[in-house]
């Protein structure tokens, strides 16, 4: 039983995992924390899963760290507490399988890296995104600074991150920080299509453009392609590629089991 996030399964494959802490702006505290980490953790396990989508209760993504749990802690327990997080996004980067925002209202501090952190994000038309840490002392400190500054491009992140100030939806948009904007009510219909034909996708290729995709990025190019080929090299002689291209010669919807 879980007391700050939800988790629901809408179809065969696919998980919604909410942040669930509404009368506190789904802020992330410590016990957001752990069950965040024990569900990466869980679901990274199971075979089963094929996409999850993270979105928040109410009106609010994240909010980002709870300040009111965090207001007198000593330095000792603020360290302790950061390692939580810090092993929290990391299980979230390891998850084999896609993650996609829903951002469905702002994702400030941690909220925004937990967005960021995710293989991609769709947003709300009245969602916000920040990074406000520089007005309070401290730095990003889960990754935000770099996955700003891999898709915004360093003069941008340097100006979102140095004044701290928060960016609009169609902003996010231009900065790369979002793949696409809609209407509130329309995100999370619009975001589980998407994450259906995700899941209706061959299992073992969709992780292993995962890999490709984030591994490639921080590699030389004739790294990255080695990388590539190792992964395709190994999905051929795959039953679900034989089943794929049987598939689209029989003109029928391939059943892929992830082997």
């Amino acid at each position: 039983m879980t007391q700050t996030i939800e988790i629901a399964q809408p179809a065969e494959g696919v998980r919604i995992v909410t942040l669930s802490r509404p009368q506190a702006a789904n802020a992330l505290n410590t016990q957001m924390g752990r069950e965040l980490l024990d569900l990466w953790t869980q679901l990274s396990q199971e075979a089963s899963v094929r996409v999850a989508v993270m979105t928040g209760a109410g009106r609010f993504f994240c909010a980002g760290a709870d300040l009111k749990e965090r207001d007198g802690m000593t330095d000792e327990a603020w360290s302790e507490q950061h390692v939580l997080f810090e092993t929290m996004i990391r299980a979230q980067l390891s998850c084999p399988f896609p993650i996609l925002a829903a951002v469905n209202g702002a994702a400030m501090g941690g909220g925004c890296e937990m967005a960021l952190a995710c293989d991609f994000a769709w947003a709300a038309d009245g969602a916000r995104m920040g990074l406000p840490e520089a007005g309070l002392g401290i730095i990003p400190g889960l990754g935000g600074t770099q996955f700003v500054t891999r898709a915004a491009g360093e003069r941008r992140a340097a100006e979102l991150l140095m004044s701290g100030l928060p960016i609009d939806a169609a902003t996010a948009l231009d900065y790369g920080l979002v793949n696409r904007v809609t209407p509130a009510d329309e995100l999370m219909p619009q975001i589980l299509e998407l994450a259906r034909v995700v899941a209706a996708k061959a299992p073992l290729s969709v992780r292993a453009l995962k890999k490709v995709v984030r591994g490639g990025a921080a590699l030389p190019l004739d790294q990255a392609m080695d990388l590539e080929l190792s992964e395709y090299n190994r999905l051929f002689t795959t039953a679900d590629r034989r089943e794929g291209v049987a598939a689209f010669n029989q003109k029928r919807t391939p059943v892929f089991r992830g082997a």
